[in-house]
Parts: C-alpha cells; sequence; structure tokens
C-alpha cells in the first residue's frame, strides 16, 4: 500500500539500516537514501548501502563526504585499536572506543536538511536500544529530544508547514528479531556489511562486537548469516 510521502532514509550498508529502509519500503514510503564517507575504516559499507538501495528502489542515494578523521576520537576514525572478543557483559557496559562522537546528531543533521528540502516529513534510523553496544546517541529519550529540537530549527517547522517524525522501528528489537523483520521482508542479508573492522579483501573479522552481535542475532533467529567472515 502506498502513501507515496518522501522518506529520507539513513542507510550504512549494515543489518539495522537495510532493515530500515525495507520497512519504510514496506509502509509505502519513497525511499531517499543517505549515506556518508566520513573517515570510517570499514568504507566497505558504502558498496553495501549502494547494492541496497538500488534493489530497494530507493529513487535515490546520496553519499555525503565529512571527514571526520579531522576530530578522531573514536577507534572507526582515528588510530585506535577496535575491540575485539569482548563478553556480552563487557559490551553492555560502559560506551565503546567505537563510539564516533556526535555522529548520530551529525547523520541525523544532514538528513533533517534534505528532508526539508524534500519538503518530506518522515526520517528512517536504525538505531536499537538493546542489541547495541552502548552508544548514548541509540536511545529513545535522543530521538525525542532531537524530534523536537527538528521543529524549533528548520524553516518548515517554524512556519508549521511540516512537523518532522524521526522513525525508529528497531528501537525495541533484539538483534535477532531484527533479522526476522528483514526476513519477512525479503531482505537478502548478504548484500549486507556490519563489521567495523574488514579485512583488505573486505572480509567481516567475526570478532569486533558488531560482528558477534549480527552472529549471535542470527544463530538466535535460527538462520545462517550469509555474511562472509575470516573467521568463525
Amino acid at each position: 500500500m502506498s502513501n507515496s510521502k518522501k522518506a529520507v532514509v539513513l542507510l550504512s550498508g549494515g543489518l539495522d539500516s537495510t532493515t530500515v529502509m525495507a520497512v519504510a519500503s514496506s509502509r509505502g514510503f519513497r525511499l531517499f537514501a543517505l549515506s556518508f564517507r566520513y573517515g570510517q575504516r570499514h568504507s566497505i559499507e558504502l558498496e553495501s548501502a549502494a547494492q541496497v538501495s538500488k534493489v530497494l528502489g530507493a529513487e535515490r542515494h546520496l553519499i555525503v563526504d565529512i571527514d571526520l578523521r579531522a576530530i578522531g576520537g573514536s577507534a572507526l576514525t582515528d588510530d585506535i585499536d577496535v575491540p575485539k572478543e569482548r563478553s556480552q557483559a563487557e559490551m553492555s557496559s560502559g560506551i565503546p572506543t567505537t563510539y564516533v562522537p556526535a555522529r548520530n546528531t551529525i547523520f541525523l543533521s544532514f538528513a533533517l536538511a534534505w528532508a526539508e528540502a524534500l519538503s518530506a516529513e518522515d526520517i528512517f534510523i536504525g538505531v536499537n536500544a538493546l542489541d547495541y553496544s552502548g552508544y548514548p546517541d541509540c536511545r529513545p529519550e535522543y530521538i525525542t529530544a532531537f524530534e523536537r529540537m527538528a521543529q524549533l530549527a528548520t524553516k518548515a517547522g517554524v512556519e508549521g508547514t511540516t512537523r518532522i517524525k524521526i522513525h525508529t522501528p528497531l528501537i525495541a528489537l533484539t538483534k535477532a528479531e531484527i533479522i526476522k523483520t528483514g526476513l519477512n521482508l525479503g531482505i537478502d542479508y548478504s548484500l549486507t556489511h556490519s563489521c567495523y573492522d574488514p579485512t583488505s579483501e573486505g572480509l567481516a573479522c567475526g570478532k569486533c562486537d558488531s560482528c558477534l552481535l549480527r552472529l549471535k542475532g542470527f544463530s538466535e533467529a535460527g538462520a545462517v548469516d550469509p555474511l562472509k567472515y575470516a573467521v568463525n
């Protein structure tokens, strides 16, 4: 069922953002995919984003260049080792070094700008507050605050012509539930890439937090992860 409304979808090329794009499509939105080349060591995810965008029928896929390496402060953008083989207890306590300072705020700001330019009222983002690695900008209260700010910070919001809604359909789901949702929507997860520290050949390391959460999710969903790993 189509509602012909435009939606800006933040698309990294990973499992969660791909599932979110499929959810937006299933709800009848016209898809405008937004990705970032921000100096991340796992830039291979952008190849996945391009494939996902095409397969799911995005009307446009915009890749914005931002050099967050100039700021650093993260294992994804700086000379800091990506943590490997952490236990569930370790992953669920504290904020890890893979946190990129203010990343979702930066990304959502670009999404907000594009949504306003498109006269779109809807933004989709794949944040998750359950099986996540302690990121502060994945919490429901953060999304609520940003959505409230969006009404104050835009011409469309101030004039009352547009009220931005930030959709977070995965925020209360486990990784297994996210995977089941995606499989039910027909997602080919072999197109996605989740690893924070892939090999030079593009294989997932199988040891970083993102790989471990993904593998755990597929196992609990009773499904096989089609991603190629350097180790199993």
